[in-house]
């Protein structure tokens, strides 16, 4: 849990709004905001979880955690991060990994980002973490611009890599399909 002056620091930049842990009860309308986050980002289509799916990896399997990002007025959700542990062979140590950073854009330019992210960086330094990283899609100019002003650095040497649920499972049966098929000895 994060202590309260994780809240305090937000609030202090952009008064009124309020980043807590998202509880089980939430899981509906960060579900909501994931899908919105799909639209902006052009790609509904590939949003194939559930809410169900969602709180039994959160809250179950403890696989990630999420934020909530309410008016702190309303109680209103205007944005929503998802992140979750990493670790850095050479440093030895654990980092964050923020998968998601969502604000509704019309709740943007107002330093809710901002205050988000320097949430999570302050969680990241009280647990002592040793890195804060994410990606964002090589067209979103305002979201690569906003994380420049940040101090981010883009690491254009690395790509990511990934594969889906049947690549793993071709993968794992040594079956044709991945790139190198069954393991060479």
């Amino acid at each position: 849990m994060r202590p309260d002056g994780y809240r305090r620091r937000a609030m202090k930049l952009v008064e009124g709004i309020e980043i807590r842990p998202a509880t089980e009860a939430d899981v509906e309308v960060v579900f909501a905001l994931i899908v919105e986050l799909a639209v902006y980002e052009k790609a509904p289509e590939q949003v194939v979880g559930s809410a169900e799916i969602l709180r039994r990896t959160l809250f179950e399997q403890g696989a990630a955690e999420a934020l909530l990002i309410e008016d702190a007025g309303s109680g209103e959700a205007i944005g929503y991060a998802i992140f979750y542990l990493t670790f850095s062979s050479w440093e030895c140590r654990s980092g964050i990994w923020l998968e998601d950073v969502y604000v509704k854009p019309e709740r943007r330019r107002g330093g809710v980002g901002r205050a988000v992210m320097e949430h999570l960086a302050a969680l990241a330094l009280e647990r002592g973490h040793v890195r804060f990283e994410w990606c964002a899609l090589d067209w979103n100019e305002p979201a690569l611009n906003f994380y420049d002003g940040l101090g981010a650095k883009r690491l254009d040497d690395w790509t990511m890599l990934r594969l889906d649920r049947d690549g793993i499972e071709r993968l794992a049966a040594g079956r044709e399909g991945s790139a190198a098929g069954p393991a060479q000895q």
